[in-house]
């Protein structure tokens, strides 16, 4: 039998562990940790609560979740209630799968002034995860901006002006439906250091920003280039310049009419954050894209930004006795090898990039990774105990557990607390998952 330990619940996980049952069948047993109670990471926690439709994909999850040799060890924190010697010494494998939790700084000035967030404890905090529900960000300024061009930013700037009735079938939480609710937001600016053809936002989440109740698009014509020029893009990205051409035709009469705008400020760079404490200006450098790269120009200009979000990227959590790229936010590795029985997948190991999709074949191409080292004799010593030693270990160490049907059970009390319309109403508390259970 081969034992191996996947430290993370979300796709990666998942994806590495179906690959390990296409590999060796019923010949593996496969232990995913997670250091919440509730697994799917960040098709929970990071997916926009309008967009169920890509939540959907944890059903298939759920079924390499209820397989027999596939257990989900759930309320366990690896550094800290077990550490990576632990499983390496319990498993034959033990495969890093933590994702990239963490928000890149800009390191600028004044970055640390209140109402400042990064994407990944905003949209923490209005998708329910529990270390950020304590967040409270204060949206009765007029202005935000969002710092950034890819989806992220597109999610968040279409979150916050998004009417109430427009999150029927969200599964957005009480307490930041009830802030959006009260919201004095006026103006949303997506700030990009580069132009029109280097945008990494998709046409789907660009054409949403089209159909809000309450909210139009807009872009400065003079930003967008001449429009022979897009016969060079690739198809997707061409569908994404359409759309911004698009917000660019929206009559004056529209844009007045609204009651708030999201405006493109494309080609500025951020430079200083400004305020007494807390925000309410930022400083901008316009630029020029030069071969690819946005370019300072030197002339700087100030915004009001009563909020601001910035959505610049990740960078995964360094574990104690991991080697740690710090340059590249990520775990060292060749290909997903880190060290001998020691390996990472999905954004763990290659970063913040890709879809959802991207990781399944991560999370194959690392189990046959794992196989060629079992073959190799580098791996599969006799006396790995796997599971029954982690149970051992976790009995010793009074560890909570939490399993995939107790988990059930916490999603079965989630629907039933749901608003009419919603999905569910998520607990944003451990300790209240738990009791739930006990």
């Amino acid at each position: 039998m081969r034992h191996i330990a996947i430290i993370g619940s979300g796709p990666a996980g998942y994806y590495t562990a179906e690959g390990a049952q296409k590999q060796w069948g019923e010949d593996v047993q496969v232990d995913i940790f997670d250091r919440l109670p509730v697994p799917y990471g960040l098709i929970r926690t990071g997916v926009a609560p309008d967009h169920q439709s890509i939540k959907g994909v944890s059903r298939r999850y759920e079924k390499t979740a209820l397989s027999g040799n596939v257990r989900f060890v759930g309320n366990v924190s690896i550094g800290t209630d077990v550490s990576i010697a632990d499983l390496r010494d319990l498993y034959d494998a033990v495969v890093l799968a933590t994702g990239a939790p963490n928000d890149r700084q800009l390191g600028l000035p004044g970055e640390d002034l209140d109402n400042l967030f990064g994407s990944a404890e905003f949209v923490g905090w209005y998708n329910g995860h529990p270390q950020f529900a304590e967040l409270a960000p204060d949206l009765s300024g007029k202005h935000a901006v969002v710092i950034g061009m890819g989806n992220v930013a597109l999610d968040v700037a279409r979150i916050l002006s998004k009417s109430e009735e427009e999150f029927a079938g969200s599964d957005i939480v009480g307490h930041a439906l009830d802030a959006l609710r009260g919201s004095g937001i006026e103006k949303i600016t997506i700030v990009a250091r580069r132009g029109a053809h280097q945008v990494a936002m998709t046409p789907k989440e660009l054409g949403e920003l089209a159909h809000l109740s309450r909210a139009t698009p807009r872009v400065d014509p003079d930003d967008l280039p001449d429009e022979a020029e897009d016969a060079i893009l690739e198809p997707g990205l061409r569908k994404s310049v359409a759309h911004l051409r698009s917000f660019a035709a929206i009559p004056e009469s529209i844009h007045a009419d609204a009651q708030i705008e999201i405006y493109f400020d494309l080609f500025a760079s951020p430079v200083a954050f400004h305020g007494d404490g807390k925000i309410a200006e930022l400083e901008l450098e316009r630029t020029e894209v030069v071969t690819g790269r946005a370019i300072g120009t030197g002339e700087t200009y100030r915004i009001p930004a009563d909020l601001v979000v910035t959505c610049i990227g990740y960078r995964t959590s360094p574990i104690p006795d991991v080697p740690f790229d710090e340059r590249m936010g990520r775990f060292a590795n060749n290909e997903g090898r880190i060290l001998t029985g020691l390996y990472c997948v999905g954004w763990a190991r290659r970063g913040p990039s890709g879809t959802i999709g991207t990781n399944r074949p991560d999370g194959y191409s690392v189990i046959e990774k794992i196989a060629e080292d079992m073959d190799s004799g580098k791996l599969g010593r006799a006396d790995k105990k796997g599971r029954a030693g982690i149970d051992e270990l976790a009995a010793a160490r009074e560890l909570d557990v939490v399993t995939f049907r107790d988990w059930k059970k916490i999603e079965e009390a989630e629907t039933a607390a749901a608003r009419d319309g919603s999905p569910r109403e998520k607990f944003v508390d451990v300790a209240a998952m738990i009791k739930t259970l006990r």
